[in-house]
């Protein structure tokens, strides 16, 4: 039997060692909350402090098989709460343990912090799909809006 996952790797900037700290004891509350209602933020991804270059950086990365959605919803939240502005993104990389027609894919995904919202994301396997069947790139590009 395949196994799919999804897999990123990202850094998220707060501006600074507080703001930092107060994102991975936000990450730790949400976990604990995870267990005691089966919600969904902070499952699917790890957060850790990468103190270089400075020590306002988090590695945001997935945990085996990770969960964009969750990991886009994280941010804004951080963003809420540490008041964060400017975009930021991150690419995703979908996988699969055996070689499949429909195993591997990926896409990216963009955040105006400082709006709180999502303002786009693409999927290379929709992408590819809708170009191979010969619709006007410009639309598909509008896909990622």
């Amino acid at each position: 039997m395949a196994d799919y996952y999804t897999s990123f790797s990202c850094l998220l900037d707060t501006g600074t060692p507080e703001k930092a700290s107060h994102a991975l004891d936000l990450f730790a509350r949400l976990r604990v909350e995870d267990e005691a209602t089966d919600e969904w933020q902070a499952s699917g991804f790890a957060v850790e402090l990468q103190d270089w270059p400075t020590k306002s950086m988090l590695w945001i990365h997935d945990d085996d098989h990770g969960d964009v959605e969750n990991l886009v919803a994280f941010v804004l939240r951080c963003a809420e709460e540490l008041d964060l502005s400017g975009l930021w993104g991150f690419t995703y990389a979908d996988i699969c343990c055996r070689p499949r027609i429909d195993g591997f894919g990926g896409g990216a995904h963009v955040v105006d912090l400082g709006a709180r919202k999502s303002i786009g994301w693409i999927s290379a396997s929709e992408w590819l799909s809708a170009a191979l069947n010969g619709e006007d790139i410009d639309a598909v590009e509008a896909l990622a809006q």
